[in-house]
Parts: C-alpha cells; sequence; structure tokens
C-alpha cells in the first residue's frame, strides 16, 4: 500500500512538472530520480520505527526461555507471536528442526540449535525450562517421544493448538497449552478433502441419529460447517440434544425444527419424521456402547443396535435418501461380545440397504474414541482425582484411540468416497498399551495412586483388531481410510436365537480375579 501510494503521487507529480515545465525551472527528470529515493526513506523509518516498537513489546525477563520445534509455519508466527507479546509466558531461546537445511537458520533472532533428538543438549546450551511443540501434522507417536525426551531434560511441554483448530479459525498460534494425555494416544492428523465433503453436504438436507452423543454432537458441529440445507439433530436425551444445539445453533432452546426427540426402537415414528423432513444424507451415531452392560442386557443390544439400526435403515430407503453412514466399531471385528455381535450386524444390515438401493449405504469402522460420555480417559481422570486406586483390567491389554473431532473428520469424510455395502475402516495408528495410559495419566497428576488389576471382563478382548479375518482390504481413496466389503443380511434372515446361540459357542473371555496391584509412586516410576 506504501509503495502504491507513492507511485500515484509521483505519477500525479509528474504529470505536473510535464505541463508546467515551461514555466518553471525544475528538470524533468527530478520526479523519477526522487521516486525510489522517498520509498526507501519511507520504508527505512518504517522499518525502524517498528524495530523499536518491537522492542518494547519484548516478553519480560520472567518469561520462560523455551525451545520451538518446528522451524515451520507454525513455529515462524508461534515465535512472532511470543517475540512481540509482553505478555507472553514463554521466551524462544533455540529451535529444533530436524530439517538439513534449516541448520543455520535463524527467525526473529532465535536460531536452529539442533534436531529433535537433542532435547536435553539444546536445553543445557540455551538454559531452556520448557518445550513447545509447533508442529501441525504432529501424531501421538513423535508427541509420545518429545515428551519423554523433554520430560528427561527436565522441562515443561507445552503444544500449539491442531491445524484443523487453526485453519477452522477457533484457535490462533498463540494459543499455547499444556501437552494432555489425549495429545499422546489419540492424535492423528486428518487431511480433510472439504470440496469432497461439501458436495455431498451442502445444501442438502442432513440427518443425525444419536446427535445428543459424543460422536453425534460433534459430528453435527463440523457437518453444520459445510452448509447443508437443513441440519436435523435426533435423539431421545433432550439434555444431549441441548448441547449439540449449543454446539451448532448457539443457543439450547430446544424450540426450532433442528431438534427432534425420539427413539431409533419406534419404527413408526422415525417413518414419520422421514416422511415429513425428507433427509437426503443420514449419520446414524444412535447405539448402546458399553460392553460390560450389554453383556448383561443383551436384549437391550438387540432391540436398539439391531433392530434400531433396521428401523432407520429402513426409514431413510421409503424418502430415498442416497449416503447413509452407520458409525460402527472395532469390536464388530471378529467380534466376542454383545456390543461387537450387535454391530456387526447392523454393518451387515447397512450392506443389505446398500446392495438393495445402489446407493451409498456403508459403515465406519474406529477404535476407542477419548473423551466419549463413559470412555476410558474420564473413567481414569475421575479416579486419580478421587486418590486411586485405578482399575486396569490386564497389564498387557491394549486398544486403539482417536479424539472425537478427528473421528468425526473421517466419518464425514468416509461418506464422500465410499460405496455400497462398503465397511470402511479408519486409520488408528498403533495399539496403546492401557497401562501406559494409566501410567502417564498418574505421572502428570503428580500424585500417588496405586493401581489395580481386575481381569478381562466378560467378551472382552486383550487386543482389539480393526478387520476382520476373512476382510480384504483396500486404499483406493485416502491415505488413512481402508475399504472392504461387508457380508449383508436381509431384515427376513435376522434370528435373535441363533444370534444368541452363536455368541455363547464363541470363546468369550470370563477372568474376573483381581490378579495384581501396583503402587505408582511419583514420576520417574511411571514413566
Amino acid at each position: 500500500m506504501l509503495g502504491l501510494a507513492v507511485l500515484l503521487q509521483a505519477a500525479v507529480l509528474t504529470v505536473l512538472v510535464l505541463v508546467l515545465g515551461p514555466f518553471v525551472s525544475i528538470p524533468r527528470g527530478t520526479v523519477i530520480l526522487a521516486f525510489p529515493f522517498v520509498l526507501l526513506l519511507m520504508f527505512g523509518v518504517r522499518y525502524l520505527a517498528r524495530l523499536m516498537l518491537e522492542r518494547t513489546r519484548k516478553p519480560g525477563e520472567e518469561a520462560k526461555p523455551a525451545l520451538i520445534v518446528g522451524a515451520g509455519y507454525l513455529g515462524s508466527t508461534l515465535i512472532k507471536t511470543l517475540t512481540t507479546d509482553p505478555t507472553s509466558p514463554f521466551r524462544p531461546v533455540g529451535i529444533l528442526d530436524d530439517d538439513p537445511a534449516k541448520k543455520n537458520l535463524r527467525l526473529r533472532g532465535v536460531p536452529v540449535v539442533g534436531r529433535t533428538k537433542s532435547i536435553a543438549a539444546a536445553a543445557e546450551e540455551t538454559g531452556a525450562e520448557a518445550l513447545i511443540i509447533a508442529i501441525g501434522q504432529a501424531d501421538s507417536t513423535l508427541l509420545r517421544r518429545l515428551t519423554d525426551d523433554a520430560a528427561k531434560a527436565g522441562l515443561t511441554i507445552s503444544v500449539t493448538p491442531a491445524l484443523s483448530s487453526l485453519l477452522s479459525g477457533e484457535k490462533s498460534v498463540g494459543d499455547v497449552r499444556d501437552i494432555s494425555i489425549e495429545d499422546l494416544i489419540g492424535r492423528h492428523p486428518v487431511d480433510t478433502n472439504v470440496e469432497l465433503v461439501a458436495g455431498y453436504v451442502t445444501g442438502k438436507r442432513v440427518l443425525v441419529t444419536g446427535a445428543g452423543g459424543s460422536i453425534g454432537s460433534e459430528l453435527c458441529r463440523q457437518l453444520a460447517k459445510y452448509g447443508p440445507s437443513e441440519l436435523i439433530m435426533l435423539d431421545r436425551d433432550e439434555t444431549g440434544l441441548q448441547l449439540a444445539q449449543l454446539g451448532t445453533a448457539g443457543h439450547g432452546l430446544l424450540d426450532s425444527k433442528d431438534v427432534v426427540l425420539a427413539d431409533i426402537r419406534e419404527a413408526e415414528t422415525l417413518n414419520n419424521i422421514f416422511a415429513d423432513r425428507r433427509p437426503e444424507v443420514v449419520f446414524h451415531a444412535a447405539a448402546l456402547k458399553h460392553l460390560p452392560m450389554l453383556e448383561q442386557y443383551p436384549d437391550e443390544a438387540w432391540k436398539t443396535n439391531v433392530l434400531g439400526s433396521l428401523n432407520v435403515l429402513l426409514a431413510a430407503q421409503s424418502v430415498g435418501v442416497s449416503t447413509f453412514v452407520n458409525v460402527s466399531t472395532d469390536k464388530a471385528a471378529n467380534p466376542t461380545s454383545v456390543l461387537g455381535h450387535s454391530k456387526r450386524v447392523a454393518e451387515k444390515l447397512t450392506a443389505w440397504a446398500g446392495e438393495q438401493t445402489g446407493m451409498r449405504y456403508l459403515s465406519v469402522r474406529f477404535g476407542n474414541v477419548i473423551g466419549s460420555r463413559g470412555s476410558m480417559l474420564p473413567t481414569f481422570q475421575a479416579l486419580i482425582e478421587a486418590g486411586g486406586p485405578l482399575t486396569v483390567t490386564h497389564p498387557d491389554v491394549t486398544r486403539y484411540f482417536m479424539t472425537i473431532p478427528e473421528a468425526c473428520q473421517l466419518v464425514i469424510q468416509a461418506g464422500g468416497i465410499g460405496r455400497a455395502g462398503e465397511v470402511l475402516i479408519l486409520d488408528m495408528g498403533e495399539p496403546v498399551s492401557i497401562l501406559e495410559v494409566a501410567k502417564r495419566m498418574i505421572a502428570m497428576s503428580g500424585k500417588n495412586v496405586e493401581i489395580v488389576f481386575t481381569g478381562l471382563r466378560h467378551g472382552e478382548k486383550l487386543h482389539e483388531v480393526l478387520v476382520g479375518n476373512r476382510e480384504d482390504l483396500e486404499r483406493p481413496f485416502h491415505p488413512k481410510v481402508s475399504h472392504t466389503r461387508a457380508d449383508s443380511i436381509s431384515p427376513e434372515r435376522l434370528d435373535k436365537t441363533g444370534w444368541e446361540a452363536r455368541m455363547k459357542s464363541e470363546p468369550r473371555n470370563n477372568d474376573t480375579a483381581i490378579v495384581e496391584r501396583i503402587q505408582v509412586d511419583n514420576v520417574e516410576s511411571a514413566k
């Protein structure tokens, strides 16, 4: 803007000199020669003023000296933010980056002092007391390694917001926070193809069942960004619906047509709702999900996860829904529990509906979702706050983890790339030891908490799998989404008696004895 202003000014003066030249003794080349000098002088004054201003805005000496991991865009922006904010709690003193081309780089006077494997040496050299991870696509494996190395060097660990939060505008680079257990076990960066998603959601009538649940409410929040003509949130939990409405509409008045109070077990009610609202895209997230509870009450799993899913599928078929995404679980792969068997039947019913309609009726399968209601992390946090003991079923048990936003991003993405009758399996990274998670959470709390091993519950697996023994995978569209074909089953073939007999005939864990107690005394023993 400054250059354009000077250029316009020079053009006006040039015209005046050319017109008035014969009447005044001003050489015609004066303006042309003056233009670059004036421009340089003005830029120079502004640059010096900015330098003086930034000097006064530097963080105070009480700010904690910090190493920044990442010399890319996020790292550069973070350093600019920290060095120009006098209230910043951090003062950058060095950068760590594994790119050899950035070995001698300096960003706003802050040098690259080494690679990420040399955290301890860099901390000793610079006097750093904190480590800030500024890598937008950092996965949980990398974060665990950096966190462990930083903890050994005596540094506190912070992280910039996830790239998805930055791109959406929800967070800024300067919103640095302490690293959380969710980052360490469930961070799987997702590259969402917005154009593909917008193609089947934007301008369409979209209905979400189970909208008041953890997955359903986040699905609604993310779907709202893509501009559906109507977003219909259906659940039997009125409090959950209120929270979902708060996340999408910014209020919880519950007096508008975007919230629908209904139970998927009621076929006639569903048919009336679908006939009235005519949804074009459906995300089916309503389900009963707690494994030990369903082991006690298998009839409830059949009524909701099987018959309820069939009700939604038939209602969707009746109004010509073009895209139907059934949210499934890894427990449907080689199922050993009531939950797994019921969700597997729901996958087969969805595949049948896809065959019947030729439309995109598909299922999406993933593992444990961090932070969902009643899931492991909130339970562990409550037990730690109460002073323990913290209960773990088995010292060797592992699970796949993904955060709610990341799972929902890939569920939405799957709706744009899935084909009729498929099961799409989300890449969950490597399975994580539950015992390791428990130890990390105790270490982060700073408390002395006992861990009690209680034994695997009935129907529970030691290690979950995402893919069944007879399933073949391909990845034709997205690097984090595998496709397989699901066996189909028509409603006429549903046999509750046979379903129950099959569950009883398969191997099922029934080890409920307490096998061991261990005491996690301090942070060191928890690493």
